[in-house]
């Protein structure tokens, strides 16, 4: 190529007068560095460069003419790309020889260098995936750094992303489906993506609990929800249907009590708990499994109590009546429970306390702390204690069936030789399964986080003053003023 040599020959045997030097090895001198009013060397090599790229594209106007039309583009094309690369290389200022960061001086003349500017030409990029040089070709540039296209990969699933927008979390890059697939929540009911509201945020439900996580129409469409763990459980997932429209999961269903006989030896278990309180309920007081329609009835008839709404569980009788208990456990079909017999049963009144009822097809340890709660209820009348406050009375009676709680989870689980043999004894203590336990660990935090006045308020009252001044310190100022120790 003419115009490269005249580039060459052209370039650089001019002293500043316009004369001609060389020292003896051909070379320029050393101490040639920029003076104080400019760099005069880069001046006149600029206009000979000009002058040399102008002659030959003069020159190859001429001979362009003879090639044919597929390589005249393709020449032309090749001959701009190294007119650019060098022209681009000059844009650097040459640092002084012998020091790679030359500074200006003092009096602010002379120029500020970056390191080594022979070697890191604006031409040469290194990519921050492979760490190889960057060639001539497509290049993708993102938070200052350089790639390879092909080097520019999603975090979730290791493919090149070519899509125009992408999704970052952190210094991660993700296509924005993988994004989607790895950061977007997704319903523990229906498997789906959560939608997003009108505002364009996603909106979901959560069990402060269990942390599960659904779409919000869950809660209107039908969805069931075990009537004991209060979860909703993934679409296809069986539930055991009561005759009385309740909804019970299969692992709550595991240790459910069906019938009134099955539940006695908790029944035991949960007295001897008070006898070691010092607190023995002198009077035997029936105890019976009922259906919610039973129990509803009889609280309807009940003059005193308060009931924790929307649905009681358990209620301690007063009143003499007939009430239908559960004799025989149900038999299940088609997920339903079929064939339940029921017996009537007459309550006399001997004392102030007639009868125990609690809703049946509840887990042990629901059934157990509704137990407790209410033989609190059983105890404080027997003991002839006043009239009390409601958030009085249903406060140290949750403080009871909490009490109750933390004894059982704190039990170590009994080993299967030790369970067998004592089997026909009585009731065994500490939770069976893994699930049972995470089971009791939610019925006391529905304790502790329970809103409302008279049991939650009264629950926490009443714990405060145990810790503060022991049961029964507690039970006797309730006693005698009718209120809490503060």
């Amino acid at each position: 190529m003419s115009w490269f040599g005249k580039f060459f020959k052209g370039f650089g045997d001019k002293t500043p007068g316009g004369g001609h030097y060389r020292d003896h090895n051909g070379l320029f001198p050393a101490h040639s560095a920029p003076s104080s009013s400019g760099d005069v060397w880069s001046r006149y090599e600029n206009e000979d460069i000009d002058r040399a790229i102008a002659l030959s594209l003069a020159e190859e106007n001429q001979t362009i003419r003879n090639i044919p039309d597929k390589r005249k583009s393709s020449q032309l094309e090749d001959d701009e790309q190294l007119a650019r690369a060098i022209q681009e290389s000059l844009n650097f200022k040459s640092p002084p020889r012998g020091d790679s960061s030359y500074a200006p001086n003092s009096s602010g003349n002379g120029h500020l260098y970056r390191p080594n500017p022979y070697y890191y030409p604006t031409g040469l990029r290194i990519c921050a995936g492979c760490k190889r040089e960057i060639g001539h070709g497509r290049f993708l540039s993102y938070l200052n750094a350089f790639w390879h296209p092909e080097c520019f990969c999603c975090h979730g699933c290791g493919s090149p992303i070519s899509d125009y927008e992408f999704s970052v979390s952190g210094n991660s890059r993700y296509h924005k489906y993988c994004y989607k697939e790895h950061h977007y929540p997704k319903c523990d009911v229906c498997k789906h993506f959560i939608p997003t509201n009108a505002a364009g945020l996603v909106e979901y439900r959560a069990h402060p609990f269990w942390m599960q996580k659904y779409c919000p129409n869950h809660e209107r469409d039908g969805t069931p929800r075990c009537c004991s763990c209060e979860r909703m459980e993934p679409r296809g997932t069986d539930y055991v249907h009561l005759n009385d429209g309740r909804k019970l999961c299969l692992e709550c269903l595991d240790s459910a009590f069906m019938d009134t006989s099955e539940c006695q030896p908790l029944y035991r278990s949960i007295q001897k708990f008070y006898e070691g309180l010092n607190m023995k309920v002198e009077q035997q007081v029936p105890l019976l499994l009922v259906e919610r329609q039973a129990l509803n009835e009889a609280r309807e008839g009940e003059r005193n109590g308060h009931y924790h709404m929307p649905e009681t569980r358990g209620l301690c009788l007063s009143e003499e009546r007939t009430v239908s208990s559960i004799s025989r456990r149900p038999r299940f079909r088609g997920g339903r429970a079929t064939d339940i017999i029921t017996e009537p049963f007459k309550l006399t009144r001997f004392c102030e306390v007639t009868a125990i009822l609690v809703l049946y097809g509840l887990p042990r340890l629901l059934t157990g702390s509704i137990l407790a709660h209410e033989m609190m209820h059983a105890w404080l009348r027997l003991k002839g204690f006043r009239t009390l406050r409601q958030d009085v009375e249903e406060g140290i009676c949750q403080v009871i069936a909490y009490m109750w709680l933390d004894e059982e989870l704190s039990s170590s689980v009994t080993s299967n030789s030790t369970a067998s043999s004592s089997s026909s004894q009585g009731e065994v203590r500490g939770p069976r399964t893994h699930f049972e336990r995470k089971l009791g660990e939610f019925f006391k935090h529905q304790i502790e986080s329970d809103r409302s006045p008279v049991y939650g308020d009264g629950f926490r009252a009443g714990r405060q003053a145990v810790q503060r001044y022991g049961l029964k310190s507690t039970l006797d100022h309730i006693y005698m003023t009718g209120d809490f120790p503060r």
